[in-house]
């Protein structure tokens, strides 16, 4: 039996539960600072509607107000002529003008930017990849006004000369530019959901013979698809807000035409163009931020669209697997 000195013994310390956490004050400072910023992001988006729907408030409450314009007749005349002896107010012409816009963006901007993602994510050299990424999300921040003077200046003019159009400002042209300001957008989300795939779905495509062609469209995209809905509808969202861009390349005609080489003008152009022109507490003052909460309601409807839709993709792949 081996013998044991009792002065070379050392006494251990309990063994500390495995259930008990350990207080970290810089994680804690920093829990509250991200709980604390985000409660004012919610409020500052809550009070902004408040106010914009106080302002438009008066379209139904106010006799003075719907002595001009009523909330029916914005929607059944097909006028707007805010100016004038007889003012006339119509949301169909902005409604129809920023459909217009949007969908030309739309369809310009959702395959290259869902083509330059993929190639990026799945083609693409490494070397490629680190420098095509930053600069892309680079041209995300690019300056809206910029974009704009280049689709009036360079845009417009040689759109012109292949189409042989009558108007050269209008609605494809501000389509086209609004669709270089959201590529960067849906490129940056839907790169980010194709690598956020996992590389066993992508070993397992090739190892059954699969082509790397083959394995990204069948595999990776399909994958994917709730990020790339998300980023589509986000791209839908930054269209229909845009203001700067269709102000600049659209012509700024409030005309009722669903040809998209006509001029045309956009509820965010209109709002970004004659609020600061109108008497304030007027019909014109109310009905601009009226349209204002058609915007805000267009942008919830898109985004609940979009989180139904990313979960119902979701669930569909999840009963696949």
């Amino acid at each position: 039996m081996p013998l044991v000195d009792d002065a070379t013994t050392v006494e251990r310390a309990p063994a500390r539960p495995l259930t008990a956490k350990r207080f970290r004050p810089f994680e804690a400072l920093a829990e509250n600072i991200i709980f604390a910023a985000s409660t004012v992001s919610i409020l500052g988006v809550f009070l902004i509607f408040v106010f914009v729907a106080r302002e438009a408030l008066p379209l139904l409450t106010s006799r003075q107000i719907q002595e001009e314009v009523t909330l029916s007749t914005l929607f059944t005349t097909r006028m707007w002529q805010p100016v004038g002896v007889e003012p006339k107010y119509s949301v169909i012409p902005l409604v129809i003008g920023t459909l217009k816009v949007t969908i030309v963006a739309i369809l310009f901007a959702t395959p290259l930017a869902i083509g330059g993602a993929i190639y990026t994510a799945e083609f693409a050299p490494r070397k490629v990849r680190e420098l095509v990424k930053p600069v892309i999300e680079i041209l995300a921040g690019f300056p809206s006004v910029v974009l704009g003077f280049i689709a009036l200046m360079v845009l417009a003019t040689f759109l012109q000369k292949i189409t042989g159009v009558q108007s050269r400002l209008n609605a494809f042209v501000g389509g086209i530019a609004v669709g270089l300001a959201i590529t960067p957008v849906i490129f940056t989300v839907v790169e980010d959901a194709l690598t956020a795939i996992p590389k066993a779905f992508r070993e397992a495509s090739l190892a059954l013979g699969a082509t790397k062609a083959q394995t990204a469209l069948s595999v990776v995209v399909p994958a994917a698809a709730p990020g790339i809905a998300a980023a589509i509808i986000l791209g839908i969202g930054r269209g229909i807000g845009e203001t700067m861009i269709v102000l600049m390349a659209t012509g700024n005609a409030a005309i009722i035409s669903w040809n998209p080489f006509d001029s045309t003008r956009t509820m965010a152009a209109t709002i970004g163009q004659e609020m600061a022109e109108v008497v304030f507490g007027d019909a014109h003052y109310t009905v601009l931020f009226f349209i204002g909460v058609m915007l805000f309601a267009i942008t919830f409807a898109l985004n609940l669209t979009s989180h139904a839709f990313v979960r119902r993709i979701t669930r569909k792949l999840g009963s696949l697997k």
